[in-house]
């Protein structure tokens, strides 16, 4: 799709709009307006969760997350960071930052409970209801939709600091547009934790491929003119980050060429205890795929991969040796819900809807259920940042088959202690390969990779190491209010 140059100066002019505002008039104008509610939004929020809240006043961090509900893999990060604080931090407050207007904090906290089977101290956590949520949702911008998105996140992120100013701002969104805007207005310390950069030189490198192909030079123009701007605005955005985690040596790469900065990877927290517990043998033949309803996690690919395989080894297709695919992940929206109803028809155009089982917004005991049974785990996103669900399949002795790329290629299907832990795959055709070998391996040969996988999980991604990365990088910012 090409882009006209008058829908170019729009952003553009859009872009100077912001600047001018938040020029040195700007900046002071909007600096009053905060101060004006500050106290007064913070005292009544605090009121609610303890009394005499003016006379002991507490240290508040604001989780910058609108979508805390969802259920998925950065989810699960949000609300482990928050119980090792509340562990470890007693003085401290935890505000989140949620679109999630419509749902109560008892119901989000018992979903917490039941699909990550994360218990949270409700005494000490509180939510901040953002209304404009709107304005960072992709639909909204069929056209420039990562910059729309990134300066709706700054109008977002001016609601969210008119309702609460907290002591700091922790993005774990990956909201970088937001971070200019919290150190011009207030005298937060911004943390982030960066699961996967908005723009980086492979999203590039994608588009530069596809320019090939353009014959027009206006539209080669205005691509370039976009992809430029994105990446310098994005470059500039994340030097005001004070402390930056990422999780994984992929999104490292990445952000500290960007960011002009030195991150610090913290892997993600895995519930690598709950599923080291089950048992690895007699496993059916099932195919679990754990994975967020979004397009980015390209579930069309595990589809066209199965009847790749199916088509190539019918023994498979029915009978007692019969493959079933289970589609197991979170609907967070209407354009989910589409989706997951585009891929039910697309399994009858495919005619494997008797192979495919969807299970969506499944409680914990359900994964776990399915976990169980499993003999592979398969996920199919390009370049995906980390992939906590790769690491829950190694650890509940699920044969993870995942994408030869990114985190997954780089930090966690790897070998261990030069032994198997799993297999990687680009394309229908690689992935129906590798499933045949996973299903015709002897049991001794696949029990040897499930041990050295769960070894490696228990290891290297437990929540006991994220907890002691966690903590060793916000110390430093925690310690020095702890008499705050």
């Amino acid at each position: 799709m090409s882009f006209s140059l008058s829908n170019v100066f729009f952003v553009l002019a859009t872009i100077l709009t912001i600047l001018v505002a938040l020029s040195y008039y700007g900046i002071t104008i909007l600096k009053r307006i905060l101060a004006q509610n500050a106290k007064v939004n913070r005292n009544t929020i605090l009121s609610t969760l303890r009394p005499n809240a003016e006379e002991n006043p507490v240290l508040i961090i604001g989780f910058f997350h609108p979508y805390c509900n969802a259920g998925g893999g950065g989810e699960r990060v949000l609300w482990t960071i928050i119980r090792i604080i509340q562990e470890t931090y007693p003085h401290v407050v935890c505000a989140i930052y949620t679109g999630d207007v419509d749902v109560k904090k008892e119901d989000i906290l018992q979903k917490v409970k039941a699909r990550f089977n994360i218990v949270l101290n409700q005494d000490t956590l509180t939510f901040v209801h953002l209304k404009k949520r709107s304005l960072v949702e992709d639909k909204r911008y069929p056209r420039f939709t990562l910059l729309g998105q990134s300066l709706g996140s700054i109008f977002l992120g001016w609601e969210a600091l008119n309702k609460l100013v907290p002591d700091m701002f922790f993005d774990t969104m990956g909201y970088a547009f937001t971070y200019p805007l919290v150190k011009y207005l207030t005298s937060c310390k911004v943390a982030a934790y960066v699961h996967y950069p908005t723009i980086s030189s492979d999203m590039l490198n994608k588009v530069h491929e596809r320019r090939s192909g353009f014959n027009n030079n206006e539209a080669i123009a205005n691509s370039f003119l976009y992809s430029d701007l994105k990446l310098m605005l994005y470059s500039l955005a994340g030097t005001f980050a004070d402390v930056i985690m990422v999780n994984s040596s992929w999104t490292k790469g990445h952000i500290d060429n960007l960011w002009s900065t030195s991150s610090k990877v913290v892997f993600p927290p895995c519930d690598t205890t709950a599923f080291s517990r089950l048992p690895i043998e007699d496993r059916a033949n099932i195919i679990v795929s754990v994975a967020q309803f979004r397009p980015e996690k390209d579930h069309q690919l595990q589809l066209k991969a199965l009847q790749k395989f199916l088509q190539k080894y019918a023994e498979f297709r029915t009978g007692p040796a019969a493959v079933t695919l289970v589609l197991i992940g979170s609907s967070r929206n209407e354009s989910d819900e589409l989706r997951v109803k585009q891929l039910k028809e697309q399994c009858k155009k495919l005619n494997i809807e008797n192979n495919v089982i969807f299970e969506t917004n499944a409680p914990f005991a359900k994964l776990i259920d399915w976990m169980s049974k499993a003999k592979v785990g398969i996920h199919t996103m390009w370049n995906e940042h980390f992939g906590i669900g790769i690491v829950e399949y190694m650890a509940g002795g699920v044969i993870p088959l995942a994408h030869n790329s990114g985190g997954p290629k780089m930090d966690i299907v790897v070998s261990y202690k030069g032994n198997k832990t799993g297999f990687l795959a680009n394309d229908d055709e690689s992935y129906a390969s590798a499933l045949h070998t996973i299903f015709t391996m002897s049991a001794l040969q696949l029990q040897n990779i499930q041990i050295n996988a769960r070894q490696l999980a228990m290891e290297k991604f437990s929540e006991n190491v994220f907890k002691e990365s966690m903590l060793d990088v916000l110390e430093s910012i925690l310690s020095e209010s702890r008499d705050f």
